[in-house]
């Protein structure tokens, strides 16, 4: 087992009356193309954003594990979903339906949170699978695993050795929701071939912290833009603003590109890729003010935590930063910018 786990594989999306992986996720946006990384299904020849129609309703498996009780699990479970709902500027809410002793990943319709044994996912904490339908897009069921073959904990304050069920639940909750993963983090490879989170600036990050730590407990502002930007609230685009462009390499768009904007005044960070062709990208839910805006490629990262394995992602490019801070209206857009970036 390895001591620093992600926190899952790709999300799984089954469609009704057959079972398929959809590792893609919403790529190929008309522009200009938004840079928050959303699970899709492709309908009819197009790609549908994967998201709830209605207030969607889970269940709690009524099974705990060593040092949790069921009733602990559905309360770590409720804050959870609590600090998703109580978001300003989205509209998303979730309807606790009940206990139950169906297992996640049943398909019978329930979205069903609860332990499963997977000791041979040494890598997988807890994992997010979806149910919809073939015809319509529409997303019918969405149940959540959590792994217990790993310790778990709900102390207050986290206890050492052991994964904080709350924690895990929040990241968890965002594919529920219909997040993909953020590349807000930083890592280091350790000898056992694994990696240490030394910092995440998004819930989303793929990559679980260590045993112990409940410092993912709290959305960060990328959460928080994601989520707004699936769910908007009446004031999401009148309250916040947005800064969109491309990124180019030797005059050709650079497609996976990974776009970080930093306002100045708080020192909070909201990133996107370039999700389309034109190498283009929007990122929304960003406070007035000014920005620095850096562009990196995914090279120290698995490519497959945020695209399909068939995506051309380009990861040959230094790191490179906007010549101009940028100012971010509220309630529009900063205008269109072009970050240019050089081979290696």
């Amino acid at each position: 087992m390895k001591a620093h786990p992600e926190r899952e594989g790709f999300s799984r999306a089954k469609r009704l009356l057959t079972l398929i992986v959809i590792a893609a996720l919403m790529l190929g946006q008309s522009s200009p193309a938004l840079a928050y990384l959303k699970f899709g299904v492709p309908v009819r020849g197009q790609q549908v954003t994967l998201k709830w129609s209605q207030t969607p309703r889970y269940f709690v498996s009524n099974t705990g594990v060593a040092g949790v009780s069921a009733t602990d699990f559905q309360s770590a479970v409720a804050r959870a979903f609590a600090t998703w709902t109580a978001v300003p500027t989205a509209s998303i809410t979730y309807q606790f339906a009940g206990v139950t002793s169906a297992s996640p990943g049943a398909d019978d319709g329930a979205s069903v949170l609860g332990f499963q044994s997977r000791p041979d996912l040494d890598r997988v904490l807890a994992s997010t699978n979806f149910l919809v339908d073939s015809t319509t897009g529409a997303l019918i069921e969405s149940d959540i695993f959590f792994n217990s073959a790993f310790p778990w904990s709900v102390s207050a304050n986290g206890e050492p050795g052991k994964f904080d069920v709350e924690s895990i639940a929040l990241h968890e909750i965002g594919h529920f929701s219909g997040l993909g993963h953020s590349a807000l983090g930083e890592t280091e490879l350790l000898s056992t071939g694994g990696r240490r989170v030394l910092s995440a600036e998004s819930v989303m990050f793929p990559i679980a912290f260590a045993a112990g730590s409940i410092a993912s407990r709290t959305l960060k502002a990328d959460d928080i833009a994601g989520i707004s930007d699936l769910y908007p609230d009446g004031n999401f685009a009148t309250v916040d603003g947005s800064l969109s462009g491309r990124v180019t390499k030797d005059g050709q768009p650079t497609f996976g590109a990974h776009v970080v904007a930093f306002n100045v005044a708080t020192g909070l960070m909201v990133g996107g890729f370039t999700l389309n062709a034109q190498g283009q990208f929007s990122i929304g839910g960003l406070s007035p003010g000014p920005h620095i805006v850096r562009v990196e490629p995914l090279d120290d990262a698995d490519t497959t935590s945020f695209f399909d394995a068939a995506q051309n992602v380009d990861v040959d490019f230094r790191v490179a930063y906007l010549d101009r801070v940028i100012v971010v209206p509220r309630g529009g857009d900063s205008g269109s910018v072009t970050l240019t970036v050089v081979r290696k």
